[in-house]
């Protein structure tokens, strides 16, 4: 079995593996927020304020970025035991694992959440409603949020039909926040084995003592 001090190197080089993991999704996800902002790379919609509601929210840039880069932050300074943290104790080292986890699962929890929602009502684009007897044959908005009939994530026949502009609109929405979606569930994993590895910590500490 592994001694207490041997077993607390492990834990602080765990924290700072999990640290740098989580600064990493952390800047995928505000990167993937920053795409969803510029669909097909062009600015003129978000200049016109023409994106979809959930991009705009910007959960990936301050939930699972922002707010999860902090916390990475925390958790890389006390593994290895930088500036203020050089001599923390257990008690203080368990509370800032407590800040920073807590900090990282509640932006992490709000991108997934929103990405959820995103990818329920589809992307915000121009379609066709001259089949609804409306004066303007097309409008922007989320066509396939009242589509109870056919779900646009398996029917991929709908994916270019439906969306007349940007093109490609549900490739792009698709894409990104999926890809935000799984980021921010491996931040969750993440930061479920940094708790772990806080309290196996702590629990060596008290031995150690």
């Amino acid at each position: 079995t592994l001694s207490p001090p041997c077993m607390m190197a492990c834990s602080r080089t765990c924290s700072c593996i999990l640290g740098l993991s989580l600064g990493t999704t952390a800047l995928f996800a505000a990167g993937a927020n920053v795409v969803l902002l510029f669909p097909n790379w062009d600015v003129t919609y978000l200049l016109r304020g023409l994106i979809g509601k959930h991009a705009k929210l910007g959960t990936g840039l301050w939930g699972a970025g922002l707010m999860v880069l902090t916390a990475a932050t925390l958790i890389s300074l006390t593994g290895w035991r930088y500036g203020c943290f050089r001599k923390s104790g257990p008690c203080r080292r368990m509370l800032t694992a407590l800040l920073s986890s807590g900090l990282a699962l509640l932006g992490a929890l709000i991108c997934f959440i929103t990405s959820g929602a995103a990818l329920k009502d589809g992307p915000f684009c121009v379609f066709d409603v001259s089949s609804f007897n409306q004066t303007q044959p097309w409008k922007y908005g989320y066509p396939f949020k009242d589509l109870h009939t056919r779900n646009y994530l398996y029917d991929h026949s709908l994916w270019n039909s439906v969306c007349l502009e940007p093109s490609k609109a549900v490739v792009w929405h698709v894409s990104f926040f999926s890809t935000l979606l799984c980021i921010s569930v491996l931040q969750i994993l993440l930061v479920v084995i940094h708790f772990v590895n806080s309290f196996l910590g702590l629990f060596c500490s008290l031995c150690e003592e």
